[in-house]
């Protein structure tokens, strides 16, 4: 069954309270100390796994951490053709989905490495694959693969259920087995997207007074 990608706009953005870790701690709590830290080293960061295993959360959680503390960040990801060049007044290079970058997003990535390692600024990149199995330029290929390498793994469908079911608790939502196998096997797997499904479900169901089923939520949906 084809899942739907969920695009009824984000209830608030990622951030590094709201990941579920499951058996992804360890780079939580890597990424929670450096953003904390008033020093951030400049020790790069590079996280990998398969689709839906949290990378792309995290990335955009540093991002809006940083932001919270007053720091500029530069972004790229293969949506952005044509990269600015690097600007001094970033804190951090964040660089998502980087095994898709093309030759002009590489020449630009390197770039940017290679400036913020110059003044001791912090570069976090994530992709699919490790490093060494990256199909990008060699020297961009090697950097990536410097500092901290993290492997993400995907929840479980069990362990999907079992952050939903306790986040409806939290809200005093109740979401039976026919809705929780409706939002698992018909919206992307992603656990971000579902939490965001789940905010809006919310949201939608105390706005109409009605408790959430499946006919609530296609109604969310035809409305949306």
């Amino acid at each position: 069954m084809k899942q739907i990608a969920l695009d009824i706009g984000l209830a608030r953005p990622p951030t590094l309270a709201s990941f579920c870790p499951g058996p992804n701690q360890a780079a939580l709590a890597h990424l929670l100390l450096w953003t904390g830290s008033p020093t951030r080293s400049p020790v790069p960061t590079y996280l990998w796994g398969e689709s839906a295993s949290g990378k792309s959360h995290l990335l955009k959680a540093v991002a809006e951490a940083l932001r919270e503390q007053g720091a500029f960040c530069g972004w790229l990801d293969p949506t952005r053709t044509d990269p600015p060049a690097f600007d001094e007044r970033w804190a951090a290079v964040l660089m998502d989905d980087v095994h898709l970058y093309t030759a002009t997003q590489q020449h630009a990535a390197f770039n940017w490495f290679i400036n913020a390692q110059s003044l001791q600024r912090g570069v976090l990149a994530a992709g699919e694959l490790p490093p060494a199995d990256l199909r990008l330029r060699e020297d961009l290929r090697t950097r990536l693969g410097w500092g901290h390498v993290f492997q993400l793994q995907a929840l479980t469908e069990h362990e999907r259920r079992s952050v939903l079911r306790q986040a409806a608790d939290e809200r005093g939502v109740f979401l039976g087995d026919e809705v929780m196998d409706y939002m698992l096997k018909r919206f992307s797997r992603d656990l971000g997207s579902l939490m965001q499904l789940l905010d809006h479900l919310d949201a939608y169901a105390l706005r109409t007074q009605r408790a959430i089923t499946i006919p609530l939520i296609r109604a969310m949906l035809e409305e949306g």
